[in-house]
Formats: C-alpha cells, sequence, structure tokens
C-alpha cells in the first residue's frame, strides 16, 4: 500500500482548542441570538415563568420557618418557658414543612410545563430549519455535523432545560430569600459571605470567559467524528476491497483524539473551578461563627439568633452548590443552542421577498458558470448552455467529467461560484430552496421510502390532493408501477418503510418517479433516476415518462446511451465543460468523444 501522511499528524496536544468551529461545517448562531430567542421566550410564557418564580419564592419563604423556629426555641428554653409552648412551636415547624412540599410540587410541576413547552418550541423552530435547508449546504457541512447536532446538541438542550434552569431557578430565589433572612436577623451578618462572593464571582468569570469556545470546539469535534463513524459504515465494502481499513481506523483513532483533547481542556477548567467553589461554601460557617460571636458579645444578637443565623448559612450553601453545579450544564445548552439555530441561520439566509413569475416556463440558461466544491479547484470552467421549453437533453461523458455537478446546479442544489443559471427566464439565485423546487426538481438514483404508507409517500408532493387516490393511481400507472401497488395486502394503505413492508430498489425509484409526475415541474432532472432498474424495463419506464412529461423540459444523466439515443440533443461533459452538444445522429457523424463512447458501448462499430 502507498506511503501516504498519518491523519494524526496535525492534531495538537497541548492548550485550548484554537479552532472552536470545525471549517465547512454550519454557521453557529451569536451568543446575542441566543439571549434574543430566549427573551422571546420569557415574553411569550410571562405569566407561566412568574407562577414559577412566585412559587419558587413561597417555597423558600416557608422553609425559613423551621430554622427561625429552632433559634426561637433556643431562646425560650434559655429564658424558661412551657412545655405545650414548646410543642406549638413544634407544630409549626411540622407544618411549615408541609407547605414547602405543597409548594415546591407546584413549583416543580410549573417549571416542568414552562420547560417542556420552550424545548418543545425549539425542537420545532429547529426541525423547520432542518427541512429548509438548502442540500448544498448540507453537502458542504457534511451529515456528520448535522447528525451531531440533531443528536448529542439537542439531548444538551434538553438537559438545560429540562433540569438546570429549574433548579438554577430555585436555587436562586432560594438563596435571596436566605439573605433577605440573614439581613433581617442583623445586616453585618451579610458580611460574613463576601469573602466567599468574591471567591465564587472570580472563579466563575475566569470559567465563563473559557468554557463557551472550549465546548464549541468539543462540539465540533463530535460532528466530525459522527461524519467519519458514519463514512466508514457507508463505505466499509469501498474500504475493504481498496485494502483501506488501516488507514480509516487511523483516520477514525484521530478524530478519537481530537475530541479526548477537547473534551479534557473543558475537564481541566472544571478541575481549576470546581475547589474554589467548595472552599467557598465551608469558608462562611467560620466566618458567620465569628461575625456572630463579635454580634453576641455586644448584644447585637442573642443566642437563638446565632443558631439560626448558623442553620441559614448551612441551609444556603445547598442551594447555592446546586445552582453553581448547574452553570456548567447551562453553558453546554446554551452553546448547543447557538448550534441549533445556527441551522436557521443557514435557512433564512436563502429566502426571498417574494419569487419573480417565470417570464419563459421550461427554459433553461447557463452563462459562463464556474464551480468548485473546494476553493481554488474547479469542477465547472465556464460552462454555456440553452435548453428549449419541453426539450429533452442526455448528458453523457467519463466518470468525474462534472455530470452530476452540472445537474445539480441545475437543480438549484448548488449556486455556482460565478456565472449564473436561470430556470424560466430566473435567476436561481434569486430564489429560496423552496421556490427552486417548485420550477425544478432532480431525481437521483439515491430515493428514500418514509415510514408510513403507499399513499402517504406520494402525497408528499401533492399535499393539497392527498385525499385523491385516482389521481395517486394514476401517477402510479404513469411509472409502470400500479401492478405490484395493486398487488400489495393494503394497497395505497400499505405501509412501508423502516420496519414495514420492505420495498426492493427498483420499486423505491418507481416511487420516486411517481412523485415527481405529481409534483409535474417545468424542469425535470434525472441523475442515474432509473439505473437500478433492469436495462429493458428501464427503456420502457424512460418511454412511458417521455410521454407523461410531455411539455417539460427534461436533462437525463445517464451511462446508458440508449437515453441519448431517444433524446432531442446530447452534452458530452468532459474537463469540466461542454465537448460537444447535438443531436445522437449529428454528435456520431461528427466521430468525436461521443461517437467513440456509443461504439464502446455498443462493443465496437
Amino acid at each position: 500500500m502507498s506511503q501516504t501522511t498519518d491523519p494524526r499528524s496535525d492534531i495538537v496536544s497541548t492548550g485550548p482548542p484554537t479552532t472552536p468551529v470545525e471549517e465547512g461545517s454550519l454557521p453557529v448562531a451569536s451568543t446575542s441570538m441566543v439571549w434574543l430567542r430566549l427573551r422571546r421566550a420569557v415574553r411569550e410564557h410571562g405569566l407561566l415563568l412568574l407562577s414559577v418564580v412566585t412559587l419558587y419564592a413561597l417555597a423558600g419563604a416557608s422553609a425559613l420557618v423551621a430554622p427561625w423556629m429552632l433559634g426561637v426555641i433556643i431562646d425560650a428554653v434559655r429564658e424558661g418557658t412551657t412545655p405545650a409552648r414548646i410543642d406549638g412551636m413544634a407544630v409549626v415547624i411540622v407544618v411549615s414543612l408541609l407547605v414547602n412540599a405543597a409548594l415546591l410540587l407546584g413549583a416543580v410541576a410549573q417549571s416542568i410545563r414552562f420547560g417542556e413547552g420552550l424545548l418543545a418550541e425549539l425542537r420545532e423552530e429547529f426541525v423547520h430549519a432542518v427541512l429548509g435547508l438548502p442540500l448544498g449546504r448540507v453537502e458542504r457541512a457534511g451529515t456528520g455535523d448535522l447528525v451531531s447536532r440533531t443528536g448529542r446538541d439537542i439531548n444538551s438542550l434538553s438537559i438545560m432545560v429540562r433540569q438546570s434552569v429549574p433548579v438554577m431557578a430555585t436555587g436562586l430565589v432560594t438563596v435571596l430569600v436566605i439573605m433577605v433572612a440573614l439581613a433581617v436577623l442583623h445586616p453585618v451578618l451579610l458580611l460574613a459571605w463576601v469573602p466567599s462572593m468574591l471567591l465564587i464571582w472570580v472563579t466563575t468569570r475566569w470559567y465563563a470567559r473559557r468554557a463557551p469556545d472550549g465546548y464549541l470546539a468539543e462540539m465540533s469535534t463530535y460532528s466530525r467524528l459522527t461524519q467519519g463513524v458514519s463514512d466508514t459504515v457507508e463505505g466499509a465494502h469501498t474500504l475493504e476491497a481498496l485494502d483501506r481499513q488501516e488507514w480509516q481506523d487511523l483516520r477514525t483513532d484521530a478524530d478519537v483524539h481530537r475530541a479526548y483533547l477537547a473534551e479534557r481542556y473543558t475537564l481541566w477548567l472544571r478541575t481549576v473551578w470546581y475547589p474554589p467553589l467548595e472552599f467557598s461554601y465551608l469558608f462562611p460557617y467560620a466566618t458567620t461563627f465569628l461575625v456572630a460571636g463579635v454580634l453576641f458579645g455586644q448584644g447585637e444578637l442573642s443566642l437563638g439568633q446565632i443558631a439560626t443565623a448558623v442553620f441559614l448559612t448551612v441551609q444556603l450553601t445547598r442551594p447555592l452548590d446546586n445552582m453553581l453545579l448547574q452553570i456548567d450544564n447551562v453553558m453546554v445548552g446554551f452553546t448547543a443552542l447557538r448550534r441549533l439555530l445556527g441551522v436557521r441561520l443557514t435557512a433564512e439566509d436563502t429566502r426571498t421577498e417574494g419569487a419573480p413569475e417565470p417570464r419563459e416556463p421550461g427554459t433553461v440558461e447557463l452563462r459562463r458558470v464556474r464551480f468548485g466544491y473546494v476553493p481554488g479547484n474547479e469542477v465547472l470552467r465556464g460552462v454555456d448552455l440553452d435548453l428549449r421549453p419541453g426539450e429533452r437533453l442526455a448528458m453523457v461523458g467519463p466518470s468525474g467529467a462534472g455530470k452530476s455537478t452540472l445537474g445539480k446546479l441545475l437543480a438549484g442544489v448548488h449556486l455556482p461560484d460565478s456565472g449564473s443559471v436561470r430556470i424560466g427566464g430566473v435567476d436561481l439565485a434569486a430564489l429560496s430552496p423552496e421556490e427552486r423546487r417548485e420550477r425544478v426538481i432532480l431525481l437521483s438514483q439515491e430515493s428514500h421510502v418514509f415510514r408510513g404508507t403507499i399513499a402517504e409517500n406520494l402525497a408528499l408532493a401533492l399535499a393539497e390532493r392527498e385525499g385523491d387516490r385516482e389521481h395517486l393511481w394514476r401517477a402510479l400507472e404513469a411509472v409502470g408501477a400500479d401492478a405490484w401497488a395493486r398487488s400489495l395486502p393494503e394497497g395505497l394503505d400499505t405501509k412501508v418503510g423502516s420496519g414495514q413492508a420492505p420495498l426492493d430498489p427498483a420499486h423505491v425509484q418507481q416511487l420516486a418517479l411517481a412523485r415527481v409526475v405529481l409534483a409535474d415541474p417545468q424542469v425535470l432532472v434525472l441523475d442515474e433516476a432509473t439505473s437500478l432498474i433492469d436495462p429493458r424495463s428501464a427503456r420502457h419506464l424512460e418511454r412511458s415518462l417521455a410521454g407523461v412529461l410531455a411539455g417539460r423540459t427534461v436533462v437525463a444523466i445517464a451511462h446508458r446511451l440508449y437515453t441519448a439515443h431517444d433524446a432531442d440533443r446530447v452534452a458530452v461533459v468532459d474537463g469540466g465543460g461542454i465537448a460537444e452538444l447535438g443531436t445522437h445522429e449529428e454528435l456520431l457523424a461528427r466521430e468525436g468523444s461521443y461517437a467513440a463512447l456509443w461504439h464502446a458501448w455498443h462493443g465496437g462499430d
């Protein structure tokens, strides 16, 4: 096997991450955009959020009754009292604990309603943004980035909304209530917490400045790792055939090591941050005794009030600890929300105020189109092409010549780096993805069957007519799929897709073609759309489609040259451009590259 560079050679094993986001990945929203979305949530759910805060405040106030009454009991016993009075105060403590439990139950229930509602909204917004993503943008970023955001980031956001936000709300309100209680006992008691609060502020600020970039880099490495694992699984047979398993193992090891280094950095941040926090919780015990002792000596506090102050200090530690420990989850969730909202940025970038009406429906114009997946490495170099309405063009040429890339530009999957692609006289760059799909559809051999019925799969292309069964049957008949569809146990109501009735690849392609018939686009780009059907059936199907799509402009990319024979014109794509263009007979007469392809396909002259 040839010697190649070790994919682990570019890994830096020390220091903070220098590239928080992988180059070419989907964008990440700014922190201001996240705060804007959260402020909107507060406006929309203000009453519910107010009820949550109010219930937590009342719960925090009721929790003060027990330590307060214990101080009163100590003073009462010291001064002399009756057992009946002590029993009465004990009953008050028990009642306060019951009230506290009831208020906490209500507060938790309301916070769950708020959290689940907000999480559902964010998930719906994310799904809507994903469905609006331009396919070309997803291809450039890689599916790993999108899968990572869909899975890991959504989970991190769920933890923040379901767990961290309620705990922090509880902790913050409880801390404020206890601080007020200490101030009521004596304002000077708050001085016992000043050193700890300063330590908490300084160390938390140090952590908060570094953690967002650290977690952003960590999530980015998981996107890269997910992409690598997905590529390994999908290309396992290719890797085995080329004997590249060891190289792929090294690449995966490198991705895992990058993720490990990124996670180790955020772990280091926590190991530096946590010890001062632990010290800051314990230190006030001693300072409270010290301050309270001085006040007792001056006659400002009684012995029972000192006990109450100590009880309140101990009681303050737990909510403060819980609140601060959730900051880490909030940082992760906040970063995840930046990535999730960033997907919406990509979708919004493509929206327009209104689609221009096509001046010449069905026409296709390419002018000086240049395009490359990687900067500096062009696949297409100055392509010019004109198609008349209803014309059928076959694109042929050697593998890697740029046929599929040209088809994707025609369908608006990618936009050209320079030049223009016009459908119906309208530049595709001026249209949103939805508006592009109304004008032109790309159908490749990679068709998908969604989990649901045959009718539901077909209705994806024509939702407003999903109840018109005859229309669906006519579409299936047009692609020769009505016979096997009628033979299914429940016809159009037969459930297919994952875990349901299996469909062979040929039937899947026929369903995809039937959806195209229902969608009825101005321009159709077929990229090996019948490759999984046997040649004789494929030719029959393409001829049937030609009749159904009469009047529609069709661009067919194919290796089976009978497609070229049946087309109005043939374009030979080679070297990043159109090397030959003409009818089948004209190109054969030229005895150029198309003639060579035709004779080779037929096995000779």
